[in-house]
């Protein structure tokens, strides 16, 4: 049990790393697209055909650029989360309505508060969409990283049971991730709803 412990903390804090990650460089690029047209039809096309590419081909290149443990599995978790979070925001940002937008400037506000008191708010839902599937999305680019390069970790004790044919420890394994997966993206769905 304290083995299972030291794995299990170790994936929280890879995908709490990654997550974070995650929603920080996926807001940046969806407010920044989402403001500038231009940028935005420049790039965004791009952004759809980086999230096409099956990411498990871009891991053995995040190995030579991190190295093997936790830096590596979070970039490898981050690097699926940040996509739907960009597009997400992209949508919700462009949905506003732009009379809010001219009427916090008429109002002497600043481009950071017009995002914080204006933009934020009204793309809430939107942005709170992108999170849910970059949530999942991230939670299984840690644990495919674990899977493939690591030493600890409950993807690292997953395939180790696969290798070992340990069939309850697969599905004590198993079980756990969907339950915890599970409980969590409920969480964020109630709170979308608030929102």
């Amino acid at each position: 049990t304290d083995q299972f412990w030291v794995h299990f903390t170790e994936t929280a804090e890879a995908f709490s790393l990654a997550l974070l990650l995650a929603i920080a460089i996926g807001l940046g690029i969806g407010f920044t697209l989402g403001l500038n047209r231009l940028l935005s039809e420049v790039l965004e096309p791009m952004l759809v055909a980086i999230y096409s590419i099956p990411k498990i081909t871009l891991y053995p290149i995040l190995l030579l650029i991190f190295g093997l443990g936790m830096s590596a599995k979070v970039a490898f978790g981050t690097i699926h989360g940040i996509i739907p979070i960009a597009l997400f925001t992209i949508n919700g940002v462009r949905n506003v309505k732009r009379v809010y937008i001219q009427t916090g400037k008429v109002m002497g506000l600043g481009q950071a508060e017009i995002i914080m008191r204006i933009l934020l708010p009204a793309a809430m839902p939107e942005i709170f969409a992108g999170i849910r599937i970059g949530f999942s999305l991230t939670l299984i680019g840690t644990l495919l990283g674990e899977m493939f390069a690591s030493q600890r970790g409950l993807g690292f004790l997953l395939m180790n049971a696969i290798g070992l044919h340990n069939i309850e420890l697969i599905v004590a394994l198993t079980f756990l991730l969907v339950v915890v997966a599970g409980s969590l993206s409920s969480l964020l769905l109630y709170l979308n709803r608030r929102f």
